[in-house]
């Protein structure tokens, strides 16, 4: 589990974070499929390398995974460590190649019609991931499923409000452009960084959308699965807190600080998360209005 763990603890991400919560089989077995995902992530944002050339990297990553997940031997050394947790908690390939298919979805699109485009890159490279996580965290009601459907989205959507200067400046605007026209906002306005009170509109409508798979999720939950879930829990604690800050900020991301939530506040998040995990609370941390 070497290169697995070294290159989650490198990468100092809000999901790295939520590991320390779970118990060392689990938390290993996250930190693998973190791995994973980091891996072909970062295939696809790998801008000096031809397109092409990314699209064919990740098809040897699919090729490999299905190796893995039909028990034959992966030649990559991260899924090679991948691999018996694949086996023991039964992960399908079915679930890796949709979210292969989202990373594909960064070679070809740069632009999202409408939300339900949006939504299904968001369900490919997000919920996937959930989907994936909660086969590891174990539950016992099948509800389960449409919580890390929910909550994926939530999350991701949080993401596309945070780092639309980052995506910008690599010519990505997820913003669906029906909101763009909708509200008045140019595709130049946000490839060159330009706050406006229309921006401030458009953005505020997604982070609506957002809210409302916050709320979606905190419903779904069954409780006999709460106490499983604690790290997804945290997550959608630190992420609704970014949402908060977000829009505390009018979502005007163009500044030259970035807007996020500092270290000693993911810090707190994580210590009351273990506190209200200890005290075998039921409570909803975020998605409240």
């Amino acid at each position: 589990m070497q290169h697995s763990r070294a290159l989650t603890k490198k990468s100092a991400s809000n999901l790295a974070l939520a590991f320390i919560l779970l118990p060392r089989e689990k938390r290993d077995a996250m930190s693998a499929l973190y791995a994973f995902c980091r891996a072909v992530d970062d295939v696809a944002d790998e801008d000096a390398v031809p397109t092409e050339q990314r699209r064919t990297q990740l098809a040897a990553w699919r090729a490999d995974i299905r190796r893995a997940c039909e028990n034959q031997k992966p030649e990559f050394i991260l899924n090679q460590e991948f691999a018996p947790i694949i086996q023991k908690f039964k992960l399908p390939f079915a679930l890796f190649d949709e979210l292969i298919k989202g990373c594909e979805m960064d070679l070809d699109t740069l632009r999202y019609e409408n939300q339900e485009q949006l939504e299904l890159y968001c369900y490919r490279v997000a919920s996937v991931v959930g989907l994936l996580s909660i086969e590891i965290f174990g539950y016992q009601n099948s509800a389960c499923r449409d919580y890390a459907v929910y909550l994926g989205q939530a999350l991701q959507l949080t993401n596309i409000l945070r780092d639309v200067k980052n995506d910008a400046a690599r010519g990505r605007i997820y913003l669906p452009q029906c909101e763009l026209r909708r509200f008045h906002v140019t595709e130049a306005e946000i490839l060159a960084g330009t706050f406006s009170e229309n921006y401030f509109q458009l953005t505020r409508s997604l982070a609506d959308r957002a809210k409302h798979f916050y709320a979606l999720a905190q419903k779904t939950l069954p409780p006999e699965d709460r106490h499983a879930m604690v790290a997804a829990e945290l997550m959608g604690s630190v992420y609704w807190q970014l949402l908060q800050k977000l829009e505390r900020g009018r979502f005007n991301v163009f500044g030259p600080q970035p807007l996020k939530l500092s270290k000693p506040h993911k810090l707190a998040l994580i210590f009351k998360s273990w506190l209200r995990h200890a005290a075998g609370s039921t409570s909803p941390s975020y998605g409240q209005f």
